[in-house]
């Protein structure tokens, strides 16, 4: 996550101070909670994490007080030393102190390794390190517990739920304080609470957890982004196609899906007496329409497209609002086409997935994930394979990152990954080769020789799934949708009752051309600007007597200091230019 300031250096990595601030508030919750047990504690990206079990739950209100421990100890602590001892004698010790989390962390450090403690003179724990020379150099201004949250052992929900308390360390209080604020944006700009304040979505645990309800208005920027995803992908010679949502047992055994996902599908229902599953992936469906009649050289490349809507089980405590789901819809699209064709196609698509990534204003990442140790297919597919999205990477100029072993088991792929607003990565288009479902359908085409041969089968998604990706521009553009996918973009305010006639009259030419208009008589106009501002609509028109006067309009635009003035005619061009290139600005 790129942080949108150059935090300040210290004498050793902001790392080693997170790790040792991390030690400072363990030995905090145990002076406030005697007998606690403490598990692991490492430092993490901007912050670090302690886990615990505790006599009683913690709340966020709990923190300040663990703050003020932190800042006694580093009253009384010292330097950071390091000691070993052996392996005995250090299992000794930890069952003495009755942690037995501890206990099992050293059973994983290998035979052989160095077993060491760091004491900073009121406490010792099991670790590696690094630190900090000493507790001095830590600032108490500097540190903040941010949040606690339950955490399995190990992460298996079958074992002990322990506590988690998070928080952040830096070298300098500003710094504290800039990271704060970032965190506050990151707040702000959460799809679900702007869900819930703008009524875009909603989730009812009637229908089932994971499963997303699109409220109009979000409705509206779906149905945008599909109908431009359509018009590319007809330009692109794409045909549409649609699959059904459930398919027998036995196409998702051939297809490995049973094989090599099964926790992530959906339990079967019996209908006529058969096992049937509803769909994981929209892919053997594809592979069925290219198989129900017998393809020449001459038809490929060939190209289906399908925003089709799959299920998959996802653990309850892994789902987040629209971002991680268990119904959403994949911009799918399957290619089969020869060999020779491969690298063609390759460089299509990654010029698609450049489109649309910068439409929006999202930095991106391509990473090359080549043969993972369990895969299907020769050396010689593989290199082929590999070859051709290096050489489509580099016909784009598209640098790409190495990711050794983190393609799927049935090919090579590109993985993109794409950074928003504020920084932070997100999971983005993909990019695949597949040699398994070709081989397990019997996918073959005539070739111009008159014998049988297999296609090769490209798989790639760009949005990857609507609800992801929707979700994520909700917090990329903190719900200020750009004008063309935007469903409120227009407030029309006029002042007083004498210019609600002409204030309807630019509402009807505004939706005449195209462009939702909301328009609010009543109240005094500060208020009524004002909640245009809460319901994110980026365009106030304001009309009083002089507008009318002169036939324009007072123009308020999101993230403009200035208010414009222009007349109708002049308005309405302003906005079919914004519109027609798709600007990110207002």
């Amino acid at each position: 996550m790129t942080l949108p300031f150059e935090p300040q250096q210290g004498p050793v990595s902001l790392q080693a101070l997170r790790h040792s601030v991390s030690h400072i508030m363990a030995d905090a919750v145990l002076r406030r909670f005697p007998g606690a047990k403490v598990a692991i504690g490492p430092p993490i990206e901007h912050g670090f994490y302690y886990d615990f079990e505790l006599p009683r739950p913690l709340t966020d209100e709990d923190l300040p007080a663990i703050e003020e421990e932190m800042r006694a100890i580093l009253a009384e602590a010292g330097e950071f030393q390091r000691s070993t001892m052996s392996r005995a004698d250090a299992e000794a010790r930890l069952r003495e102190a009755g942690q037995e989390y501890k206990v099992e962390l050293l059973g994983d450090i290998p035979v052989g390794e160095e077993i060491s403690f760091y004491d900073h003179g009121t406490w010792s724990d099991l670790c590696e390190g690094p630190h900090v020379e000493s507790a001095q150099q830590i600032r108490g201004d500097a540190f903040k517990l941010t949040s606690v949250a339950g955490a399995y052992w190990r992460g298996d929900a079958d074992k002990a739920m322990l506590q988690r308390i998070y928080g952040t360390a830096w070298w300098s209080k500003k710094d504290v304080r800039k990271y704060l604020d970032y965190l506050e944006e990151i707040k702000k700009r959460d799809h679900r609470r702007l869900g819930r304040e703008l009524d875009l979505f909603s989730l009812n645990p009637d229908f089932g957890a994971g499963l997303v309800f699109w409220h109009p208005k979000l409705g509206h920027v779906r149905r945008q982004l599909e109908q431009w995803w359509w018009d590319l992908h007809y330009a692109a010679d794409y045909w549409p196609v649609y699959t059904p949502h459930v398919a027998g047992e036995k196409v998702f055994e051939r297809s490995g899906h049973l094989e090599n996902y099964a926790d992530m599908i959906w339990a079967p229902m019996a209908v006529d007496e058969r096992p049937h599953r509803v769909k994981p992936m929209n892919c053997p469906g594809h592979v069925t329409i290219f198989n129900s009649r017998r393809h020449s050289y001459r038809d490929l490349p060939l190209r289906f497209a399908e925003l089709g809507t799959v299920y998959r089980y996802e653990p309850s405590g892994t789902l987040h609002g629209m971002l991680r789901v268990r119904g959403f819809t994949q911009d799918d699209a399957h290619i089969f086409c020869t060999p020779g064709q491969l690298a063609d196609e390759i460089v299509d698509v990654l010029k698609m997935v450049h489109t649309i990534l910068s439409t929006f204003g999202y930095q991106y990442t391509a990473y090359l994930a080549t043969r993972p140790q369990k895969s299907l297919g020769t050396d010689e597919i593989w290199e082929h394979a590999i070859d051709a999205l290096k050489a489509a990477a580099e016909r784009q100029q598209l640098p790409l990152e190495d990711d050794p072993g983190g393609g799927v088991f049935y090919g090579p792929k590109i993985d993109y990954k794409i950074k928003d607003a504020l920084g932070r990565e997100w999971q983005g288009p993909t990019v695949q080769v597949d040699f398994n479902l070709p081989d397990r359908f019997d996918i073959q085409f005539n070739d111009a020789d008159n014998t049988l041969k297999r296609p090769v089968m490209v798989h790639r998604a760009i949005f990857g799934s609507m609800e992801r990706f929707v979700g994520g521009l909700i917090e990329h553009f903190g719900a200020w949708f750009p004008l063309w996918i935007n469903p409120n973009p227009i407030a029309v305010l006029p002042i007083t009752d004498e210019q609600i006639e002409a204030a309807t009259s630019l509402q009807a030419r505004l939706v005449e051309a195209g462009y939702r208009t909301a328009m609010w008589p009543d109240g005094p106009l500060r208020k009524r600007v004002r909640e245009a501002n809460l319901e994110k609509i980026p365009y106030v028109a304001v009309l009083g007597g002089r507008e009318v006067e002169e036939g324009t309009v007072n123009l308020r635009i999101h993230g403009r200091k200035d208010q414009l003035s222009m007349s109708m005619d002049e308005f309405v061009a302003y906005l079919d230019d914004k519109r027609r290139s798709k600007s990110l600005e207002f």
